[in-house]
């Protein structure tokens, strides 16, 4: 994507989170709990792609807020499984209502199969930064 292009589609982005004082990684991580509940730090991390230190400091601004709820101390091994709270939970609705309207306008004009196109290819690259053999998929 061009520098142009990224650039407009992060704002738009941007603007749909403000207003719930959400970063990329924060939304990006309730989205994560929303499918997938009870993630330890390492898996969120991965999920995200920001290092599990980045990814520690993202829960805890998180659990401040009172968006997510992690065990005091581990069941097993050291891993806290993450959990939304309600008030998480609805943010996270909030946030992707939002991001879904942004989503829309982006692709108004497309036809169906370009859209499936599309999102056939950014799943591509989704899959290719997520690779750890660094060799892209084709």
């Amino acid at each position: 994507m061009g520098v142009v292009a990224n650039t407009t589609a992060c704002g738009g982005l941007n603007g749909a989170r403000r207003p719930l004082h959400l970063t990329v990684p924060q939304y990006a991580c309730l989205e994560l709990l929303g499918q997938r509940p009870g993630l330890s730090n390492a898996e969120q991390a991965r999920g995200v792609f920001v290092t599990r230190q980045s990814m520690n400091l993202v829960l805890r601004g998180l659990e401040e807020r009172g968006l997510v709820t992690r065990p005091a101390t581990a069941t097993h091994g050291r891993d806290l499984p993450t959990e939304l709270t309600t008030a998480g939970r609805d943010h996270l609705v909030a946030a992707s209502t939002a991001i879904n309207a942004v989503q829309t306008t982006m692709c108004t004009g497309l036809t169906t199969a370009q859209q499936h196109v599309l999102l056939e290819t950014l799943a591509t690259c989704i899959t290719n930064l997520g690779n750890d053999s660094g060799t892209a998929t084709r």
